[in-house]
């Protein structure tokens, strides 16, 4: 795998296609990367505790190394 943590990237595939951003971590066992912003997806957390509200939290899902392309 040529891309690594730091590498600025373009997305060439999905639904954030074209956008450009920063690799935050590799996954070269599963030939996926993390990029800053790039592929959002919502987890909804319930509560710990009594009296706790559950929250919803935006957190960047892993993509294909295939579907982006290091930018000079």
């Amino acid at each position: 795998m040529k891309i690594k943590k730091g590498d600025k990237v373009k997305i060439l595939a999905g639904k954030d296609k074209g956008k450009i951003g920063t690799v935050s971590k590799s996954l070269p066992k599963i030939n996926k990367v993390i990029v800053d912003g790039i592929n959002i997806i919502k987890r909804h957390n319930k509560p710990k505790k009594k009296g706790e509200k559950g929250v919803i939290v935006e957190v960047s899902a892993p993509i294909d190394v295939s579907n982006v392309k290091k930018e000079a």
